[in-house]
């Protein structure tokens, strides 16, 4: 019988793990959490195997802990990502991502005549579902689906 290898990513002592992403979502998370920018180690798995997604990634932040708002920014491209909360090298916390009812600067307006795509006016949509992600646009009423979904670069 052949023995299997399994390559495991280092645990961290304290700090955020970030799973169940979907695959094609990996750096649409880093950017709307702006981790291109982190400071601390930082471990990123991409199209790990998954029984719920099928393909998934996962995201390893050390010393780092995030707000609800931050946390459920990533709701429009990972609605179903889990953050486990590490202290001591053990899980105190699992909290799951819940898309809020508005959204402002983390997505951009489909509609080319929209104010916020000609002057400096932050984005802001209200959440018309939650389930399958459609944004209405405050400012031209345009509604986008998750499919169309344009994440704004972070600042």
């Amino acid at each position: 019988m052949k023995e299997e290898k399994h390559l495991k990513v280092s645990a961290i002592k304290n700090g955020t793990v970030i799973d169940h992403i979907p695959a094609g979502s990996l750096f649409k998370v880093v950017e709307i959490l702006a981790l291109n920018r982190c400071k601390s180690q930082l471990t990123l798995g991409n199209n790990l195997e998954s029984k719920l997604l099928g393909a998934k990634a996962i995201i390893k932040v050390a010393d780092r802990f995030f707000a609800d708002d931050e946390m459920n920014r990533i709701a429009l491209v990972a609605p179903q990502a889990k953050f486990n909360i590490i202290k001591d090298y053990e899980v105190m916390e699992k909290r799951m991502v819940e898309l809020p009812d508005t959204i402002v600067g983390i997505a951009k307006c489909m509609n080319p005549m929209c104010v916020t795509n000609h002057q400096p006016i932050p984005t802001k949509f209200s959440v018309v579902s939650k389930k399958d992600v459609l944004l209405q646009c405050c400012y031209c009423d345009k509604i986008t689906d998750q499919e169309h979904l344009i994440i704004l670069k972070s600042g």
